[in-house]
């Protein structure tokens, strides 16, 4: 049986106590988890994810790590980096690598050679040295990818991940997550619905409260759930959503 990486437990959280985003919210994240976590935009998805990487503490309820101390890979939205910081593709990734011993921070051989090979599943074997200013949104997208992956996660967390992936490395993209997630768990935030219904095991919606679905198909009743309507329309056996205004169901 997989383990229980993460409990989430009636969490109430947010910037201001007298404000609070999310409200009363549990999830269970368990080591074969595939999570696409749905709900619009200031629904709390965003605060959800900083409350599982304990970036911020919940008001009230509690986040525990049953199985004990657990690696993490994180995979922010690219718009969150600074392009002009004098860094190069290779030393990002490198900076996600933590050396086996804290008193020599020098990587390995191994380590560093494990970093490269994710750039070249990446399609960046010839960007290593480029500065991160000179990548497209796609591309520094990939780079941050891999960064999130050099510890070998347990629980990979990434926001928005094909925002600014290019069409022709997106299906690439979900492909290598499938393979990834025979190792590890994996919660992906994401507006294409489209896309996570096809490949994602369980679906959270998100807005303010949370509501957790033991499937990846999505229907009009629940969207309309957490207050996000969507006309449905199907293609072949892909799955495709049109998103409507975001605002409270009447």
């Amino acid at each position: 049986m997989n383990k229980l990486l993460v409990s989430v437990r009636a969490v109430t959280a947010g910037y201001n106590v007298a404000d609070p985003v999310l409200r009363d919210v549990s999830l269970d994240i368990f080591g074969n988890d595939f999570i696409g976590v749905i709900g619009p935009n200031g629904g709390g998805k965003t605060t959800l994810i900083k409350i599982i990487l304990r970036i911020i503490q919940p008001f009230k309820g509690e986040v525990a790590f049953p199985s004990g101390k657990i690696t993490t890979g994180y995979l922010p939205q690219a718009s969150q980096i600074d392009r002009n910081f004098p860094i190069t593709v290779q030393d990002v990734v490198f900076a996600g690598i933590k050396p086996k011993n804290r008193w020599l921070p020098t990587l390995s051989k191994h380590q560093k050679e494990h970093a490269k090979e994710l750039l070249s599943n990446a399609g960046l074997a010839d960007y290593v040295r480029r500065p991160i200013g000179e990548l497209s949104g796609g591309q520094l997208q990939r780079v941050l990818l891999c960064r999130a992956l050099t510890g070998n996660p347990d629980l990979l967390i990434l926001d928005e991940p094909s925002t600014y992936v290019d069409k022709n490395f997106e299906n690439d993209l979900y492909e290598w997550l499938k393979k990834l997630n025979s190792r590890m768990a994996i919660v992906l935030v994401s507006h294409d619905i489209g896309t996570i219904a096809s490949m994602v095991k369980s679906i959270a919606c998100v807005n303010s409260t949370l509501h957790y679905h033991e499937s990846g198909e999505i229907t009009d009743e629940l969207l309309a759930i957490y207050n996000c309507p969507i006309d449905l329309v199907a293609h072949g056996t892909i799955p495709h959503r049109v998103l409507g205004r975001h605002g409270n169901v009447t």
